[in-house]
């Protein structure tokens, strides 16, 4: 079995400066190159099944946290497209070889941002595998299901709070996470990835609607693109049938 090795990488200078916690199975490439959501760390159940998909295939495989995040340092109330994009590409430069990249909700919206980076220096990667990805989400997705007290909030002391419907307490969403987002829109214009597109979307997810992801396709011209919505599939996809759709997917970039 390829061995994983366990690493902090040092990303940003001064006071910037944090240990991004990073995990790599070694192995050949199409290497697979895993972003998390939202508040979610490298050790969940996706990124394992990718972890275990790697082991059996003898294909390397890299997850990490971004800062703020599981093992990783740094405050997560600083946290910002722009410093978890930073920290992907510092990883993604880690890597040998084409990757496949898989994004899962938030990761999903970085992975096209990373994509998009990649293929301007380029380095075009093998494939995206996009797990109800939430584009564009701090002036959309989350502007959207905002209450009044949670505006005022945000206005008034530059943050609010919001329980997690996934029973892990309340996540706070700061001013200077929907200011930095203004910076990485995608919708508007087309998005070049420089290579297949593969969206695993799920019809009953409260999180990021079917009509989100769908939005998204009609933005990808140049690339191929396959959208699979699973009707009764929530926002995480993790039964044991969303994983085997995600094994596969990821086996068709392969």
């Amino acid at each position: 079995m390829n061995a994983i090795s366990s690493l902090f990488l040092s990303v940003g200078t001064g006071e910037e400066t944090r240990q991004i916690a990073v995990e790599q199975r070694a192995g050949k490439a199409p290497g697979i190159f895993w972003l998390n959501g939202f508040r979610s760390v490298m050790s969940g159940i996706k990124a394992m099944t990718l972890d275990a998909l790697g082991a059996e295939r003898g294909l390397a495989v890299t997850r990490f946290d971004y800062s703020g995040h599981g093992r990783s340092g740094g405050d997560f109330n600083d946290g910002t497209i722009s410093r978890w994009l930073e920290e992907a590409e510092a990883v993604f430069a880690t890597t040998e070889g084409q990757q496949v990249v898989v994004g899962s909700s938030m990761g999903g919206w970085i992975a096209l941002l990373l994509a998009r980076r990649m293929l301007r220096a380029g380095r075009p990667i093998k494939g995206l595998v996009l797990i109800a990805p939430a584009v564009d989400a701090t002036s959309t997705l989350m502007r959207d299901r905002m209450t009044e007290a949670q505006r005022f909030a945000l206005e008034t002391q530059g943050f609010y709070e919001r329980e997690s419907a996934y029973g892990d307490g309340a996540y706070r969403y700061n001013q200077r996470l929907f200011e930095d987002g203004e910076h990485h829109k995608l919708f508007g214009s087309v998005i070049e990835t420089g290579c297949p597109v593969h969206i695993l979307q799920g019809g009953q997810d409260p999180d990021v609607p079917s009509a989100h992801a769908q939005k998204l396709v009609t933005h990808i011209l140049h690339d191929p693109v396959t959208f699979t919505l699973i009707p009764d599939g929530d926002h995480r996809l993790s039964r044991e049938e969303d994983l085997a759709r995600l094994r596969a997917a990821v086996l068709g970039m392969v």
